[in-house]
């Protein structure tokens, strides 16, 4: 599903950033503990001002708490719009809202129940189905 909406955001122009949770967190410390190193602010900025963020399997990462400010930080600039742009933002997970607020801090959670819909999907996993 959020391939497909990707995939129609790219062809009318949209910026689209998709990654996993824990490759995105992990991109975003390395880049803050770098960041005298990197002179190039874009990969920062381009997380928070892309008009689609999708944030794949929520959960999966080790969790942290400069990971989980880093998170925060990205859930709330792009809710807010304290970046002064509209933005949007995809989190899929096999989490559900209570796994989240036992696994995040109250201030996350708030946000993913309170700025989110929330749509549950059932079903056969397709990666099963294609290797058969």
């Amino acid at each position: 599903m959020t391939n497909c909406i990707a995939a129609e955001l790219l062809k009318s122009g949209k910026t689209v950033i998709y990654q996993t949770a824990p490759v995105l967190l992990e991109s975003v410390i390395d880049y803050k503990l770098n960041k005298q190193k990197n002179k190039n602010n874009d990969f920062y900025e381009s997380i928070l001002n892309c008009d689609l963020l999708i944030i794949d399997d929520l959960g999966t990462e080790t969790l942290n708490s400069m990971k989980l400010s880093e998170l925060f930080t990205i859930l709330n600039t792009r809710i807010l719009n304290l970046n002064n742009k509209i933005t949007k933002t995809i989190i899929s997970t096999n989490l559900n809202i209570n796994d989240i607020f036992r696994n995040y801090e109250e201030r996350i959670g708030s946000r993913i129940a309170g700025y989110y819909d929330i749509y549950y999907f059932f079903g056969d996993d397709l990666r099963f189905k294609k290797e058969q």
